[in-house]
């Protein structure tokens, strides 16, 4: 697979925590060895037991002030509350102003961050095709701005008059997607620098990998130049049983095993998570007190080709979590 060096992130929960506490706390993870920082961007939080939504550009640029590792939103949707220029404009500004460190993680979106605009919340076919069109006008941004030249774009989604982006690092951002189904990871392959995706069963994840890699070919790109980037959400507490509590009180989310793309409001969700019990969690989240547990189910996703990971504890405990991970499950994972 490919052959970078492992990188392991801070994945900062923007519906958790509030934006300096998420400044604060990304950089607390820098001074422990995690390598950079994964932030959210969400409109409303899963739950409202959660209990923040900041906007994520503006907490990336406090992180990257206070931080020398790499910055991404993962994910944001160029498509609904945003047109895809503005999030060029803000990819390229954050690029700019942090050369070399921002990576661009774009995804087809939810409801519960996308609807709030009041539009028509299309199924998933049409998501992802407004996805892949809003890609298409973000690349061509980048790449004629960088040109010194003005670009356009009138597709069945969106518009672009002629224009350029005036601020431009020396090199576009990386472009990656989130996804987490197979026909998605393909047109990804074709369309973009690399794939973004959260833990699952590992051959569900193979799956992925081998038409992530097929559209690459097809694209006359080397899938081993790919970057593959998880995000894995976790449990982790002084005890199992605070681990747990843990995970059902601030992640319920977690243990719902059905889409969540459709469902509109926080509340919602709260409704859902009355019925979320302990053992919905198996298989989709480790929680232990064990540091351990935690290090070997890790080292399996590497072990399948992963080269960035991003960590979240999904308990409020991020400073301990921090400093034990930093110090005992860290230096242990290895490509």
């Amino acid at each position: 697979m490919a052959t970078r060096e492992l990188q392991v992130g801070y994945a900062a929960m923007l519906e958790q925590f509030a934006p300096m506490e998420v400044v604060e706390l990304s950089a607390h993870a820098e001074q422990h060895g995690f390598s950079g920082v994964m932030a959210a961007d969400h409109f409303q939080p899963w739950v409202p037991t959660q209990g923040q939504a900041s906007f994520v550009w503006n907490v990336l640029t406090a992180i990257g002030e206070r931080t020398n590792g790499d910055l991404g939103p993962g994910v944001t949707t160029p498509s609904f509350r945003f047109h895809p220029a503005i999030v060029a404009q803000a990819s390229a500004t954050l690029a700019a102003m942090y050369p070399g460190r921002h990576w661009l993680g774009l995804g087809s979106g939810e409801a519960l961050n996308e609807h709030i605009v009041g539009g028509y919340w299309p199924e998933a076919p049409e998501r992802i095709n407004r996805m892949f069109e809003a890609i298409d006008i973000i690349k061509k941004l980048f790449s004629a701005s960088l040109a010194g030249r003005d670009t356009k774009h009138s597709g069945q989604f969106f518009k672009l008059e002629s224009t350029r982006l005036w601020t431009m690092p020396e090199q576009a951002p990386e472009i990656l997607i989130a996804t987490a189904g197979p026909v998605t990871a393909k047109r990804a392959g074709q369309s973009v620098d690399g794939l973004i995706t959260v833990g699952a069963p590992l051959e569900k994840i193979s799956g992925l990998f081998a038409k992530f890699d097929e559209g690459q070919r097809d694209a006359g790109k080397n899938p081993d130049d790919a970057p593959r980037v998880l995000q894995l959400h976790l449990s982790w507490a002084p005890t199992d049983e605070e681990a747990l509590t843990n995970a059902v009180r601030e992640w319920p989310n977690g243990g719902m095993k059905f889409p969540k793309a459709d469902i509109r409001s926080p509340f919602e969700f709260e409704q859902i998570a009355k019925i979320v019990r302990p053992e919905d969690f198996e298989g989709r989240m480790v929680i232990s007190s064990d540091p351990d547990v935690h290090r070997a189910a890790i080292q399996k996703y590497v072990d399948l080709g992963f080269d960035r990971v991003y960590l979240h504890n999904v308990g409020r405990n991020q400073r301990e979590w921090i400093e034990v991970f930093g110090r005992d499950v860290l230096p242990a994972l290895h490509r």
